[in-house]
């Protein structure tokens, strides 16, 4: 079982994300005012995982590859199949449609991270989610979508 606990004013509450790996989990980080939700390595967003992220201000999010790259990719069959199973990896739509639904809870940042170097580009990424938000009646002025750079550190950012 996953326990809540505390750094310092910040409250941390574990939650388990669908991957194949060891006990993988999420994390909501609450300060009293605002909640920022974590889910990377998550090949679905379950029900239940979508209600954790549910009321977050920001999101880091996975958005780990393009299916048709990865479908050409250099890669293993086999690890194609697993990256986009159910216990593998968030593709770009994925993360664009989760992105879109949370947008009623008031979502105003989403950090898309975990990009795939083989099987993504930044751009993609980033077009794929603002795609999302115009076919859903979205504007992409309503929300900052950032790209986790794969070798720095990325934008600072502040939750009012």
């Amino acid at each position: 079982m996953l326990e809540s606990f505390e750094i310092g004013n910040l409250k941390i509450f574990p939650f388990i994300v669908p991957h194949d790996s060891a006990e993988p989990c999420g994390f909501n980080v609450w300060d009293g005012n605002e909640k920022l939700s974590i889910a990377t390595d998550l090949g679905h967003v379950t029900p239940q995982v979508f209600k954790y992220l549910q009321n977050s201000s920001a999101i880091l999010l996975e958005s780990n590859y393009e299916p048709n790259i990865l479908k050409v990719s250099s890669y293993p069959h086999i690890l194609k199949q697993r990256i986009s199973g159910p216990f593998g990896h968030l593709a770009n739509d994925i993360a664009g449609e989760t992105i879109c639904k949370l947008m009623d809870s008031g979502l105003k940042t989403a950090l898309l991270v975990h990009l795939s170097k083989e099987n993504n580009f930044p751009e993609l990424a980033h077009q794929t989610v603002t795609e999302h938000l115009i076919k859903n009646n979205y504007s992409p002025s309503d929300i900052n979508i950032s790209i986790a750079p794969r070798n720095s550190l990325s934008e600072k950012f502040t939750l009012i």
